[in-house]
């Protein structure tokens, strides 16, 4: 795939250096030319100095010819218009915006622009954890689509709970939470759809919740 980042930092360099990895095409925007000094050895890509929202450089840069862009760099609002230009002027099939403050990102997706939250993906994986129940244990992993975050997290039962069928399990869940599947003691998993297994000894539920 012919994919575009624009941002060149931690985040952009981690986000190319895997991109570079799985064998694509990468283009690099930055308009500081050290940054390109935190690209992977190697690295076989295309980069462009320049001002990201300046539809020239963004034409050198390929976009005329990209499937994925992202813009990933530090200022939210360079992140918004880039993302904006990529989404509506070269009709970029998929766009994203990296949005630090999370007042902004309501906003931005009130623009139609799908965006990717540091905040909330860190305050998302915190939450399950820091609350959970000591005889708990939590792990979780977080999911972007289309805008959307996805948590799964998986959590011990407790020893009242063998025994129980998971439409008993409601009072587990959150609000926008669902059980998708039970991983047993023996590390198989079941999924819970169109299901209705009873719960034993060393079986773990894995949720998923749909949040902001």
């Amino acid at each position: 795939m012919n994919i575009i980042i624009v941002g060149c930092g931690k985040v952009g360099q981690s986000l190319i250096e895997s991109l570079h990895d799985q064998g694509h095409d990468v283009s690099v925007i930055s308009s500081n030319i050290d940054d390109f000094g935190n690209l992977p050895p190697g690295f076989d890509g295309f980069t462009t100095l320049g001002v990201p929202i300046d539809q020239d450089v963004l034409r050198r840069a390929g976009i005329e010819s990209c499937d994925s862009f992202a813009a990933v760099g530090a200022d939210d609002n360079t992140n918004l218009m880039c993302a904006q230009i990529a989404k509506n002027i070269y009709n970029v099939p998929r766009v994203y915006a990296r949005v630090n403050d999370t007042d902004k990102n309501e906003v931005y997706r009130s623009f139609g622009v799908d965006t990717v939250c540091p905040t909330n993906l860190t305050v998302a994986a915190l939450l399950p954890m820091l609350t959970a129940n000591n005889s708990e244990s939590v792990t979780v992993t977080n999911a972007v689509h289309n805008g959307h975050l996805i948590s799964i997290t998986t959590i011990d039962i407790e020893k009242e709970h063998i025994g129980r069928r998971l439409t008993e399990m409601s009072e587990l869940l959150e609000r926008n939470e669902t059980i998708i599947a039970i991983e047993h003691g023996d590390g198989t998993a079941q999924m819970a759809a169109f299901s209705n297994p009873e719960l034993k000894k060393g079986d773990k539920l894995i949720l998923a919740k749909l949040s902001k």
